[in-house]
């Protein structure tokens, strides 16, 4: 007589772990509001923002203990702004002397962007609480989603740049939301709704969330201090990805010659860099990072105007309202 086997449960991807939390962290939460996560079980209210159990002592650490150098480069994304693609380019761009053949040999033809230019919250202060960071040669490209109240101190004494990619609201969210239903776990969760996902939003409570506290902290910062911070739109970069790799080339202290405009280098990057190519490589397709996110999840659409297949009529009209109010008085539109 056949007998079923019993199904062994998977292990949990890392990124779902909390039994890794000190018990000094664990302490920490504890003071905090908190309220259900979208694919963690919970989400803690730290500095004004939302933060999940596992990330928490990665951001406590990475707050206390990095120390910026002033030829450092940090990309700040709020979740699902465009930030695989920025990545992609920023590591192309700063390292293009060392791989003058991109379409070749090229270490984004066999990385995912995020193991290259990793998170400094998410990774490396949340895998080890004082990780080793002299392999990295200078400039040294990290990124964060930490909200600029919350960078640490180092970050802005220092003269390290900070490139910050924002996205209209309605796309972040879609994007969010189609991201979370892919992490989380199918057995014990199923899928989260994308009406829940919503009321959610609009009240500030996603990862890194409030969304328009994230984007107007680092607007405000990027007009008072435009040579630290530069502030760019995910849209206006597909409009126009030539003119706004010359930006961020120039931003960051080295700008295209004109041999190498002639050469068609910027061309170059940008199809290394673009949707089509990144995310139909075989490591991208099949490969996972160390936290256990799959590659492909990386890669949806990458689209402008995904929104307008997902939400209602009255949906777009509350978004519209809040960013219009959280917005006012600035120059600031999506």
């Amino acid at each position: 007589m056949h007998t079923q086997q019993p199904s062994i449960p998977r292990p949990l991807p890392k990124y779902l772990k909390e039994d890794e939390v000190t018990q000094e962290c664990r302490n920490f939460i504890a003071s905090l509001p908190t309220e259900k996560g979208w694919v963690a079980n919970n989400l803690h209210q730290y500095q004004g923002c939302w933060i999940s159990t596992r990330l928490m002592q990665g951001v406590l650490s990475f707050q206390k203990h990095f120390q910026a150098h002033d030829t450092d480069i940090i990309l700040v994304t709020t979740p699902k702004a465009g930030t695989t693609w920025l990545k992609a380019l920023l590591f192309a761009l700063v390292n293009r002397v060392h791989y003058p053949n991109p379409q070749k040999h090229h270490p984004l033809l066999t990385n995912n962007p995020h193991v290259l230019v990793p998170f400094l919250d998410i990774n490396l202060y949340t895998e080890n609480q004082v990780p080793d960071l002299t392999s990295f040669a200078s400039p040294r490209l990290f990124s964060t989603h930490l909200p600029y109240v919350s960078l640490p101190m180092s970050t802005k004494d220092s003269a390290c740049k900070i490139v910050y990619l924002s996205r209209n609201p309605k796309d972040t969210l879609v994007s969010l939301w189609h991201f979370t239903n892919g992490l989380r776990s199918p057995a014990s969760k199923g899928p989260y709704s994308l009406q829940e996902a919503f009321d959610n939003f609009c009240r500030g409570v996603s990862l890194y969330g409030p969304y328009w506290d994230h984007v107007l902290g680092y607007w405000k910062e990027s007009l008072e201090n435009p040579e630290k911070v530069l502030f760019l739109k995910f849209e206006e970069m597909k409009e126009q990805p030539t003119a706004h790799l010359r930006k961020l080339a120039e931003f960051l202290g080295c700008p295209l010659s004109s041999e190498e405009e002639a050469k068609g280098v910027g061309d170059d990057i940008l199809s290394l860099c673009s949707f089509d190519n990144l995310s139909n490589l075989e490591v991208n397709k099949s490969g996972k990072l160390s936290s256990g996110e799959e590659n492909s999840k990386f890669f949806r659409r990458g689209e402008v105007g995904d929104w307008m297949n997902h939400l209602t009529d009255e949906m777009i009209e509350k978004l519209d309202r809040i960013t219009q109010e959280k917005f006012h008085g600035t120059e600031l539109k999506f």
